[in-house]
């Protein structure tokens, strides 16, 4: 029985039913990441020894008629953020290099009770702040698509081994398309929660003892088909399992019942930053597969949102998260910066210092403008299901390591574009806490992925998933790289 690329939650069914074993899966996805990994540098850490324990442990629990749940003996990586209990976990972060959690963060926990074998952990960059997978503890991640381009971060590690097949299912997160942008670049699903549907807790950063949720980060699964992320959706919702949590919220079935029903709004370019024009005509493919299945589509419908004004709002509140753990002379820095700077202005390299700098109140100025963007959607999606908009504007670009991220440039339709543009789309719909999908759609010429993500309103995750479900029954599922085949 074939197991490369199969459904995660099919496995286990497998397993359960005597079918498959939990120590012959195991032993080929650790046979593929031998074959495979050297030229990828995707999976960075193995957990051979106790894995196969666990995995003895499941066939026995099997065999005696137990049921360990949904994920029964599969095996799966962990992107290398996440906190693993008695695993390395560095997070891309030198002096963390040694680091070793007393505890699973809790989605990764509910993985693990759900039956999951942990065997390895994935590659992200240094401190899970770029859009490349790269750092000095474990070098560079390639695309199983083209080894000379990015797998995208920082959930990157993680995607290149869901689409070379070294892993049927994955853990991400995201706070900077760290879920959807790997998605599009490796041509494999993933699904970012709607905001705090899914707890960071034990999420570096911004650590392992924290028990606050960071702003903006979210968390979902990657697999190579829809029906896995909404298993493993239904598996890691709900907040932690302490007094400091709130109640889950209760996510509504999707919006629509027939594909005549629905309601899509299709944003595949726009100035504020211009579109590979490869990867909108793919969208555009994609809107007319669900046009030709009876849906509602509007191309010229907009949210009341600026969305430049959109991405200065969400870089400052980003900035603001991810600068919490910097050192104090670079937050002084950055106050300095800022304070010698004209008050208008708003590029790129001082647009992030200014997050860095926030103080409490102007943190509550921005926190009100993200608030108003919010309703502005809540609105839009009172007429329209979903959003289909791209992931990002480029397809994996070559791998560019230079320090100065504003040195680096990406080429967008023969135009030098500046880097930092490649969280434009990303932030346009996790600054108001949306969910969203991405999903394949194609190659470029080159043969490169497309991908774009489905976007619905706050807790409309079964919305995106079950358009992303009519777009791998009717447009494209999952394709695997090619060379990766058994």
């Amino acid at each position: 029985m074939s197991i490369l690329y199969r459904s995660a939650f099919g496995l286990a069914q497998d397993i359960k039913a005597g079918k498959l074993s939990a120590v012959s899966v195991l032993e080929y996805y650790l046979d593929r990441v031998e074959r495979f990994n050297d030229t990828l540098n995707a999976v960075v850490i193995l957990d051979t020894e106790r894995a196969l324990a666990r995995a003895l442990e499941a066939d026995q629990a099997a065999k005696n008629g137990e049921d360990w749940g949904p994920l029964h003996g599969v095996p799966m990586t962990i992107k290398d953020a996440w906190c693993t209990e008695g695993l390395t976990t560095v997070g891309g972060i030198p002096e963390r290099r040694e680091f070793v959690p007393a505890s699973n963060a809790v989605a990764v926990q509910r993985l693990i009770d759900a039956g999951a074998v942990v065997f390895g952990k994935t590659n992200v960059p240094f401190n899970s702040a770029d859009l490349q997978s790269f750092n000095d503890v474990y070098g560079v991640s390639n695309n199983p698509w083209s080894i000379d381009r990015t797998c995208g971060g920082s959930s990157g590690g993680a995607a290149a081994s869901i689409a070379a097949g070294l892993t049927p299912l994955e853990l991400g997160s995201d706070i900077g398309g760290s879920i959807r942008t790997p998605s599009h670049f490796n041509g494999i699903y993933g699904h970012k929660s709607s905001y705090e549907l899914i707890t960071s807790r034990g999420h570096m950063p911004p650590g392992e003892s924290v028990l606050m949720e960071p702003d903006l980060s979210c968390a979902g699964p990657l697999a190579t088909c829809v029906d896995d992320l909404e298993q493993a959706l239904a598996l890691l919702a709900g907040p932690a399992p302490d007094i400091t949590a709130h109640p889950m919220p209760t996510l509504p079935t999707p919006s629509f019942r027939e594909p005549s029903h629905l309601r899509v709004a299709v944003w595949a370019d726009d100035a504020f930053c211009p579109v590979e024009k490869s990867i909108a005509e793919h969208i555009e493919s994609a809107a007319r597969t669900l046009e030709g299945l009876g849906a509602h589509v509007d191309r010229q419908a907009r949210p009341s949102v600026d969305p430049t004004a959109n991405h200065i709002n969400y870089t400052q509140l980003m900035l603001s998260v991810i600068g919490a753990d910097m050192p104090d002379e670079v937050r002084q820095m950055a106050k300095d910066m800022v304070a010698a700077a004209d008050p208008e202005d708003m590029t790129e390299p001082l647009l992030q210092m200014r997050g860095i700098a926030l103080d409490h109140r102007a943190w509550l100025q921005q926190n009100e403008i993200r608030q108003r963007t919010r309703v502005a959607w809540e609105a839009f999606f009172r007429d329209y299901d979903v959003l289909l908009c791209p992931c990002t504007h480029v397809p994996a670009f070559p791998h560019d390591h230079h320090p100065d991220m504003q040195a680096r440039n990406l080429i967008v339709n023969g135009e030098t574009r500046p880097y930092t543009e490649i969280l434009k789309w990303a932030g346009l719909t996790l600054n108001a806490y949306l969910p969203s999908t991405a999903v394949p759609l194609g190659t470029t010429r080159e043969g490169l992925p497309v991908g774009m993500q489905i976007a619905s309103r706050y807790l409309g995750d079964r919305t995106t998933l079950a358009v992303a479900r009519l777009l791998e029954t009717h447009h494209r599922a999952f394709v695997p790289p090619p060379g990766y085949l058994d």
